[in-house]
């Protein structure tokens, strides 16, 4: 060993390395070449929720979304004192499973808690409602 080695070896405390020969070059181990898939992987599956595909075969981000939605407007036309039909009929683009689910949800634990309707303020967005609105408004003179 040359004087500079065992210098080196000395102060840094730890046997000295190998001269490695020029030229030669350093091959990466497996355990790199596993830890790059594995990133990539991971990089590639983080961001199927973002476009609707779920890594493990569950529901959707949307798929969840659309259903507690529904079930929010089943619970909120049950509470208005409105049919089930009548709910169905204001909310086409609902899924009427999750409305269903909702309202019988609300209607269970109005039961329970001995909870009255509250009789909606306005009939929604529908013709029927619209009409009678205008049919009032005419006889005001407005």
């Amino acid at each position: 060993m040359s004087t500079c080695q065992v210098t080196h070896a000395q102060q840094s405390g730890s046997v000295p390395r190998k001269p490695v020969a020029r030229g030669t070059r350093l091959r990466p181990t497996r355990l790199s070449s596993a830890r790059w898939g594995l990133v990539l992987c991971t990089l590639v599956l983080s961001g199927c929720d973002k476009i609707g595909l779920s890594a493990l075969g569950g529901p959707s981000s949307a798929d969840v979304r659309r259903e507690a939605e529904g079930r929010a407007i089943g619970g909120a036309c049950r509470h208005a004192g409105r049919a089930i039909e009548d709910c169905f009929t204001l909310n086409r683009q609902a899924d009427k499973a999750a409305i269903f689910a909702g309202w019988r949800e609300m209607n269970d634990y109005m039961a329970e808690k001995s909870i009255a309707p509250v009789p909606a303020a306005s009939t929604g967005g529908t013709a029927e409602g619209k009409a009678s609105r205008q049919d009032a408004a005419a006889d005001t003179g407005r």
